[in-house]
């Protein structure tokens, strides 16, 4: 089987317009949650969110607008960097052997949500003949597709909280195997429309804003934690086979090992120890690792009480007496719960901390909860210069569990 390596990451999110901006702003401990300003924010419970700040649609043209929901628009700009950070001209033979492995939640839902009220407000209304596209779940895979010249299979994974992670697991696997030498995989995630953000808030798992203090409403572990705050974004990574990044030259950032992918089948919404558990020994044997191997985890975190409670304990089945021992980082209290995109977006934190040696903080934990007693590294960016693997746990509705592990390549 081929080994599989990382020559390229990209990501676009609240803290910023590239993946080291967002390792750097994570090791700072800021924040990208901040009240919407949007027209419709107060019809909501609590307009907390974390979006991207950066005008994302002027990087396109009016034309190539047209055809692009906000989703597809970060997912080609967070794909681009990895592409361009790889080196990679797909144009030409290499596009034929590179697949597209791509999650998402739902699609283009700001483009569903505009064609429905236009049509709900006035019946003799009509969508533009571009909608279907634009919403369609796969959307933002054939635009990844067409702007990079890829031509191998496209997969488009859908599984909540953990598509991305899902779809970065797939092309490993896709590559190990020799299906493809070549994947762009990660995920993207837009849902700051007033129906998503109202139907999140009647299924009560948003945070409670704090009134001194919003951006820090998000408290993954902590005693006093109410829930996660939604963001949106994009995250890729570009693998390939060691053998293909050797043959030309390319700077190897690190080197994907695991893959746990299980489903608890209890509940649709409530997590299982079990279900998790399983997943991150699936990860760990894949790897050929016992736990002492993984030196941090990023955690799926996202602050709800039940969440965190049953991870931490998912972790200790699992760890034992070295659960204790491992820095853990929840960095959904800083760029928000970013849905189908969050585990590529923690990946590549996790692969930032794999190379920098510095662990990001898990912030705004200023009293954990009893129940939740690991190391979540409350102290603020912990340097790790030995780090050598890392390991991130992505958990959706539907009990789907995934787990990455990536070492630092050798």
């Amino acid at each position: 089987m081929r080994r599989v390596v990382v020559t390229g990451v990209g990501a676009l999110t609240a803290l910023g317009a590239d993946a080291d901006a967002l390792c750097q702003a994570l090791n700072r401990g800021e924040s990208g949650i901040r009240h919407l300003d949007t027209p419709w924010a107060g019809q909501l419970t609590s307009s907390l969110a974390a979006p991207v700040t950066i005008p994302v649609a002027d990087r396109f043209t009016k034309l190539r607008r047209l055809m692009l929901d906000r989703v597809s628009q970060l997912s080609l700009l967070a794909a681009g960097e990895a592409v361009v950070q790889a080196g990679i001209d797909f144009s030409g033979d290499d596009g034929l052997d590179c697949g597209i492995f791509w999650g998402t939640g739902m699609g283009g839902a700001h483009t569903l949500e505009q064609a429905y009220l236009e049509s709900l407000h006035n019946p003799e209304a009509r969508p533009r003949p571009s909608t279907i596209v634009m919403f369609m779940a796969n959307a933002s895979t054939g635009q990844i597709g067409i702007e990079f010249k890829i031509r191998g299979p496209s997969h488009t994974h859908s599984a909540a909280c953990s598509s991305s992670a899902v779809a970065i697991g797939e092309a490993f696997m896709a590559i190990r195997h020799g299906r493809v030498r070549y994947a762009v995989a990660g995920g993207g995630e837009s849902l700051l429309t007033l129906g998503v953000m109202r139907a999140w808030e009647s299924l009560q798992t948003l945070a409670r804003p704090d009134p001194e203090h919003p951006e820090t409403s998000c408290r993954p572990f902590a005693k006093d934690r109410s829930g996660f705050v939604l963001g949106e974004g994009a995250a890729a990574l570009l693998l390939e086979s060691e053998e293909t990044a050797l043959a030309r030259g390319a700077p190897i950032l690190a080197e994907l090992v695991g893959y746990g992918n299980t489903t608890d089948a209890s509940h649709i919404t409530q997590p299982d120890v079990g279900g998790q558990a399983r997943a991150i020994r699936q990860a760990l044997d894949q790897a050929g690792m016992v736990p002492e191997d993984i030196h941090h985890i990023n955690a799926h975190g996202t602050g709800t009480r039940v969440g965190d409670l049953h991870e931490t304990r998912a972790i200790k089945t699992v760890f034992g007496p070295w659960a204790t021992k491992i820095p853990i980082s929840a960095t959904k209290a800083l760029h928000g719960h970013v849905m189908g995109a969050t585990g590529a977006v923690e990946m590549v934190a996790a692969l930032g901390a794999l190379r920098s040696g510095i662990v990001p903080p898990t912030a705004h934990l200023a009293e954990p909860d009893p129940e939740c007693d690991l190391d979540y590294v409350r102290e603020g960016a912990r340097h790790l210069p030995g780090i050598q693997t890392i390991m991130s746990n992505s958990f959706g509705f539907g009990g789907n569990n995934v787990v990455l592990v990536a070492t630092a390549y050798r």
